[in-house]
């Protein structure tokens, strides 16, 4: 545990867990979709959607889509910027179930060229948050790292050649977590490194047997 741990983080109020949390939501989002929003449903679950109006829930996950920091001070200007840019956002309650953390939310994005993709996430305190599903597939990971999403066929090996080609560009693993849905099948693979992945490095892996897609994800 370090100080920002016990004092929480930088940020604009009022809450670390409904504002700042929100914020790096947001931030983790729009760095999975890889692309300017261009529309965004936001489901809230719990403690967010029953308070979120209050402690600026909704402000800061907007300005968490557009790319602020946690203590950016136009945050509770978010839905201005947001309409300006022509980035339609909207809210919903949803029931994400009693294992969800109470401090949950569901993206629904379309990026500006079209791409679309749905990332859940909860913040945990203290502005710490935890992705946990990316297009209906179960991950975990915190955004404290740089990092690449893997989706590939659970194959032998097919680990190994990613790590072979972080190893080549001198990339070190910090953490590396493998989930499958069943034996053979789709499996998803983070891997959170100490340095960014540059875009070579990128494009082998991309290229590699098995692998069906790659995102690159900055740390927020």
């Amino acid at each position: 545990m370090n100080i920002f741990d016990v004092i929480g983080p930088v940020m604009i109020g009022p809450s670390s867990s409904h504002t700042a949390g929100a914020v790096r939501l947001g931030n983790l989002a729009l760095a999975i979709l890889g692309e300017g929003v261009k529309e965004a449903v936001i489901g809230l679950h719990g403690s967010f959607a029953q308070t979120y109006r209050g402690h600026g829930t909704d402000l800061a996950l907007s300005a968490g889509l557009q790319g602020w920091a946690t203590d950016d001070i136009r945050i509770p200007k978010s839905f201005d910027s947001a309409k300006e840019a022509e980035i339609e956002i909207s809210f919903t309650t949803i029931n994400l179930g009693d294992l969800s953390h109470p401090n949950s939310v569901r993206f629904w994005l379309t990026g500006v060229n079209g791409n679309k993709c749905t990332v859940t996430g909860a913040s945990i305190g203290g502005g710490r948050v935890v992705v946990t599903n990316i297009d209906d597939f179960p991950v975990e990971f915190s955004g404290e790292f740089p990092a690449i999403l893997t989706m590939h066929r659970d194959r032998p090996g097919a680990i190994a050649l990613v790590t072979s080609i972080l190893s080549t560009q001198g990339v070190n693993v910090a953490q590396m977590k493998v989930f499958r849905k069943q034996k053979g099948g789709l499996a998803a693979m983070i891997v959170e490194t100490d340095q960014p992945i540059d875009d070579a490095a990128f494009e082998v892996i991309g290229k590699l047997p098995h692998i069906q897609s790659v995102r690159r994800i900055q740390l927020v």
